[in-house]
């Protein structure tokens, strides 16, 4: 995989299974741990024995313990957790702004890994403008905890690296409103959208720095310019509230030998330009026409020499897809990503079910049989 970065030549492309490592947690006695389930043993076993594992990691700082760059610290408001009848936990969060009070709700299913806002901090204008008169946070950011990383470094061993991963300041507003609120917001008050993302990069950006400076060289991901992409908004607003905003991190992470990797889910065509411009080094996950609208080739020869290609396998098709077409879909992206500054295969995502389908194991095994067989 580090040869991969360097952009030296490797014997086969590298791949992984995004999330998927084989250092997940198998709990038994945490009922939101997915992986506890038996059905996903084989999978994690695999991931760890055949992949090039890039495991996700956000750093913490010591004397907080919080992760190194939470985009919304005033959200440490009053938090109440309960447990409804079906085992969902529901977590509300308030929030004192001048006159008014903000709330957000969210759900977590036991059977599945992800949280849904039920309900979103910032309703409208009004609670965005109380939002960005809360006061900045000033706290000290302590030391970094840089020995979890590399405790977690030492047990990927051989087999993988620790990938750092930070949101962007875009990724730190648009999630205050529901996604029609803030297409609406981010297009109609620019100067309030600036604001609040001057905020948030006020207080991540010497996160980034602090972490990047105590653990230098790591592959990052940086996540929240999709945010920004077609057809949640035009292209000039990608430039102005993702570019713009993106590119300080990446400079941070090049000033300490770091590689930068954006990730953007969707539509790209229209703003390769503008993700380029940052001066990132790779770019994930590239997905192919109909989630996508670019397949791996036309990136590669358009923009290749700047980008490692992370790609460009849908993770509904590692669920869904019969293997021989899957086996296909691998194939055409060996045959289309290699070339260029340099290549991993891996998928959007994963499974994020308690039980992994049959059909998804078949696939991830038939994923590997096509990397070995060349």
């Amino acid at each position: 995989m580090m040869a991969t970065l360097r952009g030296k030549a490797v014997d086969r492309p590298a791949f992984n299974f995004y999330e998927i490592t084989g250092l997940e947690s198998t709990d038994p006695g945490n009922p939101f741990n997915v992986y506890s389930d038996p059905s996903w043993k084989p999978l994690l076993e695999l991931a760890a024995a055949k992949t090039d594992r890039i495991v996700m990691h956000s750093a913490a700082f010591k004397k907080s313990g919080a992760a190194g760059w939470k985009p919304m610290p005033e959200l440490e408001g009053r938090t109440d957790r309960t447990i409804d009848a079906e085992g969902n936990e529901i977590t509300v969060t308030t929030l004192a702004a001048g006159k008014r009070t903000l709330t957000q709700r969210t759900k977590r299913s036991p059977d599945i890994n992800t949280t849904w806002v039920t309900e979103h901090l910032v309703k409208d204008v009004a609670d965005f403008k109380a939002w960005l008169e809360l006061p900045d946070d000033t706290r000290p950011l302590g030391e970094v905890e840089a020995q979890a990383v590399l405790d977690l470094e030492a047990r990927a061993g051989d087999s993988g690296i620790v990938m750092l991963d930070t949101s962007d300041p875009l990724c730190g507003v648009a999630p205050l409103f529901d996604m029609a609120e803030y297409t609406i917001v981010a297009m109609t008050e620019p100067e309030l959208f600036h604001r609040a993302l001057q905020r948030v990069a006020r207080r991540l950006y010497p996160r980034i720095e602090a972490v990047a400076r105590a653990l230098p060289g790591r592959l990052w991901r940086i996540y929240g310019p999709e945010y920004a992409s077609p057809p949640y908004l035009p292209p000039a607003l990608f430039k102005q509230y993702a570019t713009d905003y993106v590119k300080p991190i990446v400079d941070i992470i090049h000033r300490y030998g770091g590689y930068a990797r954006i990730h953007s889910h969707g539509r790209l065509k229209d703003i390769l330009d503008h993700i380029c411009a940052t001066g990132c080094d790779g770019l994930d996950p590239i997905e192919p026409p109909g989630q996508g609208d670019v397949t791996l080739a036309y990136v590669r020869e358009r923009y290749g020499r700047q980008l490692i290609l992370f790609g460009n396998i849908e993770a509904s098709d590692i669920e869904n897809l019969p293997t021989p077409q899957f086996e296909a879909k691998i194939r055409q992206a060996l045959k289309e990503g290699p070339g260029g500054r340099g290549f991993v295969l891996q998928p959007s995502s994963a499974p994020y079910g308690r039980k992994l389908p049959p059909l998804a194991m078949a696939n991830y095994e038939a994923w590997v049989r096509c990397v070995e067989r060349g």
